[in-house]
């Protein structure tokens, strides 16, 4: 009985397969990732690969054969990136993926830094379409307003409109001085009122006209009225165009700082954070949450210094949002200027009298003096007493410049986290949830994540165990955006105190009329391969905390894309 037992055993042991080691186990999933990828299949393994099963040199011409068959050969390459190990990656894989993933994630910051920029465009296409709409509302009520002024209406049409387009052209950003161009409005309506009321037999040489317009400071023919108008345009029209000049400006600089190439280190770090799990097997574990919030703030160190001035910037711009519905609000002051030019030249026409026997005094008389202009005289009696002080628009107009400003505060609030938020979001859906902290992908394998997160801005990297970086060489491209903002916030602040600003030197490439911060109003959309986590409905809890809302509407696109495998 035991001889046929032995032989019986022997017979099993012989066709029995040995241990299944840890080099045997498949590397399907990573073949689909890879080839989903772009790349090709030449000297992906079938199997892991390791140390322990490293042959010999190889015949090249037989590799080359085996190759060719479908047998790929199964020689363990040292990995710079990842871990050592059983793995499913040679050196030239771990390369072409390290590239990848440093791609991914430049194009996963471009295109949140466009949904930004679409952001700024929205503000900037919305507040310039309201404030175009005033502007052009008080030019067309010139004729009702001033056509009981007869002749003085009629007679100096260019003229009002010539302000007008002043106006208009400094909005969009042409270098005029606003207070020379309203001083030279005064005094050639003042030249030319006068003139009207000069008697016809009269004759009125240029240098007299001059000498009569010059009196417009010292004898305030028009009363407070210009002096009064000019201010509060002035206020209206600098802090308007400082605005809109702030939206352009702040794109501009997202868009910028969003195209800068992320570093070799930081690449590696992404290739670690992002592919080395699927070389090692481990296809469905996320990264720890503090482990990608290393990584994320170590590759956006730069980033996240602008910051302190991005703050400034949404700060100041917060404050002259609200300037807008101060009294005398935005539109008031748009609205009443055909009022306050008919009060003006309404007062000087009850004082004429008065205002001709003093200019008589300081330029000499011109010729017999006369009974005046009689169409002149008979509009005088017929004029009203309209005032601007007594002008109001309508509530409808109140209540848009209201919604007006609380969109733009709510919508500058919801950006003023953006630099630091964006690690945030780049992790939110990449890493594991607050619930898998200690089965996740720490960096070397599937266990709890143990050194501390780093702080924002590229001092707090000094110890970053993740990324290596050189906190005394910071990316002179994100410096230069750097003080765009704070040249920009100083302007928006003189604005605020109603100083005129000139924005010709505000960036090298932004137009003072900008239409936004993308060429044509459209933005590529070339969007990044993605990466290969599956998606994670789970709410994310912990150090990768969700954004707050508005943030996340901003991001959005990011998001979606984070989705999608």
């Amino acid at each position: 009985m035991r001889l046929p037992l032995l032989v019986c055993v022997s017979l099993c042991l012989s066709v029995a397969p040995g241990p299944v080691s840890g080099a045997d186990r498949t590397c399907t999933d990573l073949r689909q990732l890879y080839t989903g990828k772009g790349f090709t299949l030449v000297e992906v393994p079938q199997t892991e690969i390791s140390e322990t099963n490293k042959p010999d040199k190889i015949d090249l011409k037989k590799r080359e054969d085996r190759n060719r068959l479908g047998t790929i050969e199964t020689a363990s390459e040292h990995l710079r990136m990842c871990p050592q190990g059983p793995t499913c990656c040679t050196s030239t894989m771990e390369e072409n993926l390290g590239s990848l993933s440093a791609k991914e994630t430049e194009g996963l910051i471009r295109e949140a830094g466009r949904s930004l920029q679409a952001a700024f465009n929205a503000l900037h296409r919305g507040f310039d379409t309201y404030f175009t709409e005033l502007h052009g509302n008080s030019e067309r009520s010139l004729l009702e307003t001033l056509s009981p002024l007869g002749p003085l209406y009629s007679q100096n049409t260019r003229l009002y409109g010539d302000l007008y387009a002043d106006l208009r052209q400094y909005y969009r950003g042409s270098a005029l001085n606003l207070d020379e161009t309203l001083s030279e409005f005064w005094s050639r309506l003042l030249e030319r009122t006068f003139k009207i009321s000069t008697p016809s037999e009269v004759s009125l040489s240029e240098d007299y006209l001059d000498c009569v317009a010059k009196q417009q400071e010292t004898l305030r023919p028009f009363g407070d009225v210009p002096r009064d108008m000019k201010a509060k345009l002035i206020r209206a029209f600098v802090t308007a165009r400082s605005f809109v000049q702030g939206l352009i400006v702040s794109g501009e600089v997202v868009r910028k700082v969003s195209q800068v190439h992320l570093s070799p280190e930081c690449m590696k770090a992404l290739m670690k954070l992002v592919y080395c799990p699927h070389c090692r097997g481990m296809a469905s574990v996320k990264p720890c949450s503090n482990y990608c919030s290393n990584v994320m703030k170590g590759c956006l160190a730069n980033q996240a210094d602008l910051n302190p001035e991005w703050q400034n910037l949404i700060d100041t711009m917060f404050q002259v949002a609200s300037s807008f519905s101060t009294e005398p609000s935005l539109d008031v002051v748009l609205s009443s200027i055909p009022a306050r030019i008919y009060e003006a030249v309404h007062f000087l026409q009850e004082n004429m009298d008065t205002f001709t026997a003093r200019v008589y005094q300081t330029c000499g008389t011109p010729g017999e003096e006369g009974t005046g202009s009689p169409a002149l005289h008979e509009q005088r009696k017929k004029s009203s007493s309209l005032t601007a002080s007594g002008y109001k628009p309508s509530p409808t107009a109140g209540l848009r410049l209201e919604m007006q400003v609380s969109d733009l505060s709510s919508k500058l609030r919801e950006m003023r986290q953006y630099w630091t938020q964006l690690p945030v979001a780049l992790c939110s859906k990449l890493a594991a949830g607050g619930a898998g902290q200690d089965k996740c992908w720490n960096g070397i394998t599937k266990a709890r994540y143990l050194p501390e997160v780093m702080g924002d801005g590229l001092a707090n990297q000094i110890n970053n165990p993740e990324v290596e970086l050189d906190i005394t060489k910071p990316d002179m491209t994100i410096r230069q955006q750097i003080m765009q903002l704070k040249i920009m916030s100083n302007r928006l602040k003189n604005a605020l105190d109603g100083n005129d600003v000139d924005f010709q030197d505000a960036s090298d490439d932004i137009s003072g009329s900008g239409s936004g911060m993308c060429t044509g109003g459209q933005c590529p959309r070339n969007r990044p391969g993605l990466y290969a986590f599956p998606p994670d409905n789970n709410r994310v809890r912990g150090a990768a905390a969700t954004p707050q809302s508005g943030l996340l509407l901003l991001l959005l696109p990011l998001a979606t894309l984070l989705f999608q495998r």
